[in-house]
């Protein structure tokens, strides 16, 4: 019997209650700010996924450094949340700071729809990192995607793609689809104003279930598998040993492309999953973290396929082909990307998050030994996360089902009152080069009286 069933309920909602009304206690700037945001800002927030952490109401941001974020009602917090993988350099690092300064003051020129050196210099750096040769820049993961997926449409002239159960690819409009109950295709509950319905576009199956993904490519129409080399925002899901292989594999045999979406598995290493494990793709996209807090994004094709887009003469990919943006590849973005993977997520600081992180999960899996509470965790780098589950999940259905709204919000306010910020709608963290072992032990002494209160202990 798991924790999430074995649990006293009335004790866990008493204890919610508490947290909640401390957290209002706590941040009563920030709920007034949020109180008062509404009247022109859509839901209170300038981001609508912002009204999804704990408590009712966001805490307002004054401040951030490294691995500290302060808000407006005084509290310095250890940040564990990094953005949601976007500030994994930690916040405003002194590289990024300083080119982005010099270039926007010094040299000026933020956007000019021209080209600077630095752009060559960053695309031959991810070309070590993760390849595939050849990159082009946007200002976000979404839209790598999303020109990816067009490539990829263009040069197989097959018009369907395949996304794994409960993945994250931003909002791109094809991969809001999940395996349903029957085992049949549906789109995501709460997918806002689809254009289409995206079974119609998509084809999906439960990641680690190579069967499926073989029956699948089997109708022959999937022009590419855009995938997560580990699900993520779903809460970790690792491959089984050997699957990563059979993917590549199989999508080779159906004459499918395959584009390694290493926006947040970015965190297994310098070079995401694909380096770290030896997988060979044929595209990558990448976003948020490598411009150290500054929009960005890429994506990258192997050598074959950029001289096949490149000539076929029926690809307009400079206008109407829709890959490219006014702002994508803008001098200000890539100094930023220059800079922070030049001399903040280096190869040496990924070795020293990673072991970091390693001490965090070995900590949280000693607590849980500790009290025989039957939870696990699951590391990916630099990023670890625990779940409510004796075994960790090996699909996104599973995943999504060991779920446990009261926990989680019982986990976040807990933290978060006592000095934590996690990710809001998961149990993830992600150490940043400047998170410390004292960051990590402080944490350790917070999740072991939450654990404690909860057990009744």
């Amino acid at each position: 019997m798991s924790l999430v069933t074995a649990i006293n309920r009335d004790r866990l909602a008493a204890l919610v209650k508490r947290e909640q009304d401390s957290y209002a206690a706590n941040f009563p700037r920030s709920r007034a700010a949020f109180d008062g945001a509404g009247e022109h800002l859509l839901g209170g927030v300038p981001m609508t996924w912002m009204r999804m952490w704990p408590g009712g109401f966001p805490v307002y941001q004054a401040a951030a450094r490294g691995a500290r974020l302060s808000d407006i009602d005084g509290h310095e917090l250890i940040d564990f949340c990094l953005g949601d993988t976007g500030a994994m350099a930690g916040h405003s690092p002194a590289p990024v700071t300083e080119a982005v300064a010099r270039r926007y003051t010094e040299l000026g020129g933020a956007t000019t729809m021209l080209p600077t050196e630095d752009a060559a210099w960053v695309a031959a750096e991810l070309a070590r990192r993760f390849g595939v040769s050849h990159w082009s820049f946007t200002l976000s993961a979404t839209d790598a995607n999303r020109w990816a997926i067009r490539v990829a449409r263009q040069l197989t002239r097959r018009t369907k793609i395949l996304v794994f159960s409960y993945c994250y690819h931003g909002s791109v409009d094809e991969t809001f689809i999940v395996v349903g109950p029957d085992g049949r295709p549906v789109s995501r509950a709460g997918n806002v104003g689809a254009p289409v319905d995206p079974v119609t576009t998509t084809r999906v199956v439960e990641f680690n279930d190579p069967a499926a993904l073989e029956r699948e490519l089997a109708h022959g129409d999937v022009a590419a598998v855009l995938m997560e080399p580990a699900l993520t925002n779903i809460g970790i899901v690792l491959p089984r040993d050997g699957y990563l292989a059979q993917v590549r594999e199989l999508t080779r045999a159906a004459g499918t492309l395959l584009i390694n979406d290493e926006t947040h598995t970015f965190s297994a290493g310098p070079g995401g999953c694909t380096r770290a494990w030896g997988l060979d793709p044929d595209m990558v996209t990448i976003g948020k973290s490598i411009g150290g807090g500054v929009p960005c994004g890429a994506y990258g094709l192997d050598a074959g396929l950029a001289e096949r887009i490149l000539s076929d003469d029926s690809a307009d990919i400079e206008d109407v082909g829709g890959v490219g943006g006014t702002l994508a590849g803008n001098a200000l973005s890539v100094a930023a990307m220059r800079a922070c993977l030049g001399s903040v997520l280096t190869d040496a600081a990924f070795a020293g998050m990673t072991e970091v992180a390693a001490g965090y999960t070995e900590s949280v899996r000693a607590v849980l030994a500790a009290k025989s509470v039957p939870w696990s965790i699951s590391q990916l780098g630099a990023r670890a996360e625990y779940r409510f589950t004796p075994e960790p999940p090996v699909t996104g259905g599973e995943s999504a089902a060991a779920a446990d709204v009261d926990l989680d919000e019982y986990m976040h306010l807990y933290t978060l009152n006592r000095g934590i910020l996690m990710t809001p709608f998961h149990n993830m963290a992600l150490m940043s080069p400047m998170t410390t072992k004292s960051d990590v032990d402080a944490h350790t002494a917070v999740f072991t009286e939450a654990v404690s209160e909860l057990l009744g202990e």
